[in-house]
């Protein structure tokens, strides 16, 4: 069930400011408050979706399409092409997601190695 006063529905109607970097009739991207790298940047779509799961099984062809577009043209506009960037989204309790509304974690800006949480 999608929580309407989760933080990032906050952030899509105005309620609570971000620090917008990319914005498109499906998406929004902007800093993450924690950045866990030098480049921390999230980016949701404008609908109400809990999961990567939720998103692509009930979300529309082109929501989806202009979703994975405001991904890539946030990279182009953040200069993290290269030498290269990492999405991160999680899902459910196991993987730690923190907010149930679909997001993606854009991180660069160093070597960021592999790290396994067990």
């Amino acid at each position: 069930m999608y929580d309407q006063a989760n933080i990032f529905a906050r952030i899509l109607r105005g309620e609570i400011p971000c620090k917008r970097v990319y914005e498109t009739d499906h998406a929004l991207a902007f800093h993450d408050i924690q950045p866990q790298a030098p480049v921390h940047v999230l980016v949701i779509p404008k609908g109400a979706y809990v999961s990567a799961q939720d998103f692509s099984a009930t979300a529309p062809a082109d929501a989806i399409a202009g979703f994975w577009r405001a991904v890539a043209e946030t990279t182009a506009l953040l200069g993290v092409i290269e030498p290269g960037f990492r999405l991160i989204s999680n899902h459910g309790r196991d993987a730690l997601q923190s907010v149930p509304h679909f997001h993606v974690h854009i991180l660069a800006g160093k070597s960021l190695g592999v790290h396994l949480v067990p």
